[in-house]
């Protein structure tokens, strides 16, 4: 079964909060629908209000900052590109190809152009009886109109080790995720997986706690999920541990976000 060209998130909130150090594992497109959204990082800050859309490139980190109007809703609907899905979209559309690609964030007015082809994405995306092709192909449109605008996505290369993993634990959250079950996963063995691990900084139980914590945040943004099935969901089996693993991680806890 071949991959979803593209995923969606809908974070809705009507609590000012921020989403540090928020790494981008996909190339994404972003509509800002109500409020605010600010990325910054070390270097500088981006803001984007509502009727814009955003782009982050993958690889990059931020702090996201994440602003209802007063006494209302903020709401950002966004859209992540499988690597096959960018790579595809630069073998069908070579004439892109001398474009700058985007290196961190940049953003377009979300006009009428934007918001047809976006829905159209996000109707394909969502319908279970879309076929594989109709959903690349209406993914592909919303590349190819960020293109047109000077907006494109660099080619993807080899994955990160981190992303491997975070990719793996992902599709199993709850799984009692060891270094031997992961690098048995990828075919290598757990000294060669933590070695690899440790030279782009970081370790294997580090991935699975952040892939973890990553899925947790979109769920309390995104659903209406009781916190205790979300922790369950992220293979915690104490509510206490996911509380205090998630306050470590955000600052805040999980009920800062369910008021």
């Amino acid at each position: 079964m071949n991959p979803a060209p593209a995923h969606l998130q809908l974070i809705r909130t009507c609590v000012l909060h921020t989403v540090r150090t928020a790494t981008v594992r996909d190339d994404q497109v972003g509509w800002v629908v109500r409020g605010r959204k600010r990325l910054s990082t070390a270097t500088g800050e981006h803001g984007f209000s509502a009727g814009r859309a955003f782009v982050m490139a993958r690889a990059t980190q931020w702090d996201m900052r994440n602003e209802p109007p007063p006494g209302g809703l903020y709401e950002v609907r966004l859209m992540s590109f499988a690597p096959r899905t960018v790579a595809r979209f630069h073998e069908r559309f070579g004439q892109f190809a001398a474009l700058p690609a985007v290196q961190g964030c940049a953003s377009t007015e979300a006009d009428a152009g934007f918001t047809a082809s976006f829905s159209h994405a996000m109707a394909a995306l969502l319908d279970d009886d879309a076929s594989a092709a109709l959903r690349e192909h209406r993914a592909f449109e919303v590349l190819l109109l960020m293109a047109e605008r000077g907006i494109v996505f660099a080619p993807m290369h080899d994955l990160s080790w981190a992303d491997r993993v975070h990719r793996l634990v992902a599709q199993r959250l709850h799984a009692a995720w060891t270094v031997d079950g992961i690098a048995a996963a990828f075919h290598v063995s757990a000294s060669t997986l933590q070695r690899r691990l440790g030279e782009e900084g970081t370790t294997a139980s580090g991935c699975v706690r952040e892939a973890r914590m990553e899925a947790a945040m979109a769920m309390l943004q995104g659903t209406e999920r009781q916190v205790s099935e979300i922790a369950a969901h992220c293979g915690y089996d104490s509510h206490s541990r996911f509380t205090a693993a998630f306050r470590q991680r955000f600052g805040y806890a999980p009920s800062h976000l369910r008021p």
